[in-house]
């Protein structure tokens, strides 16, 4: 269970009402988590492995201390909770999906998306029970984390980014040529480059995966087809980033897709997936901004800034669909000045 001291106070409460950022954060927190808590259910009812199982169960249990601790939150704080997943978005009966290979893929693809989420409310959150909060979230996090990776090497599941050579001395740049990447001497991949490219390659495999998955099992056509697109997307970007890397003669993760069944029940609501997919596809444009920061060599950056255009208009479309069928949750905003003075229409004299 989390620690005594995470359990939000009335006092606390009473001192200082949530900010935008903190019910922003604590909003998307619990709703993804609870997501989560359906997806992780369903993989537990089919899970064989003994050690993945423990790994499954130990990323529930996290899951849910997450929910309990934002609904005490929320409740002390007069806060409607949200809505999010429940029993009924999650059929944990329905024919198996996926192998239990792929369940720590998956869960190493969620749990970067979660520190991504938690670390950036770090510095933008105050009210002391939230920071504290989101600083138990990163540590708990980050050492579940460990925990599949460590796994993952002990079955020889984990793909290393790529060994290169120790530099022989302490150098600088003395050539504007080290930015070239479309014309005249284009240098080596540096370490941060194939640092992210290797970790892009690796969630557009596993993206790839859950994608047709989900493109199996969609009930409507409409998320069938949204589903297939997104197929297209990672595989796309799965190919432009693997061709940089062996250009250079490095090594690339593997795709996933044979772990995953020929099933075609589905566990989980249109609704679940497609929240599911715009939920990592916005995780996607943040780890893209961040590599594009981080990659100087000019051909490497223009992959990633036009990837985010293309990845943004899916995220668009995506939230379409759900806004659509009525399945979007809407998170806290400002008040909207504009509707109000409509509203509150003068009485004619």
């Amino acid at each position: 269970m989390l620690p005594e001291t995470l359990r939000p106070k009335q006092s606390d409460s009473k001192k200082e009402k949530l900010t935008s950022a903190e019910q922003g954060k604590l909003w998307v927190t619990y709703v993804g988590n609870t997501m989560s808590i359906c997806v992780l259910s369903y993989m537990l009812n089919h899970v064989e492995d003994a050690e993945i199982k423990a790994v499954l169960e130990d990323a529930i249990s996290l899951s849910k201390q997450f929910v309990q601790t934002i609904k005490d939150i929320f409740v002390q704080d007069n806060f409607p909770v949200p809505k999010g997943f429940t029993a009924q978005d999650v059929n944990v009966n329905a024919p198996r999906l996926f192998e239990d290979d792929f369940y720590l893929q998956y869960l190493k693809y969620v749990g970067k998306a979660g520190i991504s989420l938690y670390s950036i409310a770090i510095p933008l959150v105050s009210r002391p029970d939230v920071r504290s909060f989101f600083t138990q979230l990163i540590d708990l996090t980050v050492k579940f984390l460990n925990q599949v990776n460590q796994l993952l090497e002990k079955k020889g599941l984990i793909t290393k980014p790529p060994y290169i050579p120790y530099p022989t001395k302490v150098d600088t740049i003395t050539k504007h040529s080290y930015l070239n990447g479309f014309f005249g001497p284009v240098r080596p991949l540096q370490a941060l480059e194939i640092t992210h490219l290797h970790d892009n390659l690796e969630n557009n495999a596993t993206s790839r995966a859950v994608l047709i998955a989900f493109s199996q099992v969609a009930q409507s056509a409409q998320a069938k087809a949204y589903f297939r697109r997104g197929i297209e997307l990672a595989s796309k970007h799965y190919d432009a980033f693997r061709e940089i890397m062996q250009t250079e003669g490095l090594t690339s993760p593997p795709i996933f897709d044979s772990l995953v069944t020929t099933s075609t029940t589905a566990p989980f609501s249109d609704r679940l997936m497609l929240f599911h997919k715009l939920d990592m596809y916005a995780v996607r444009i943040r780890a893209y901004g961040n590599a594009m920061s981080m990659s100087p060599r000019h051909d490497v950056a223009e992959k990633y800034a036009r990837f985010i255009v293309e990845v943004g208009n899916y995220v668009e479309d995506g939230a379409n669909i759900l806004i659509q069928h009525g399945w979007m949750e809407q998170p806290p905003q400002a008040v909207d000045r504009n509707e109000l003075t409509a509203n509150n229409k003068p009485n004619n004299q």
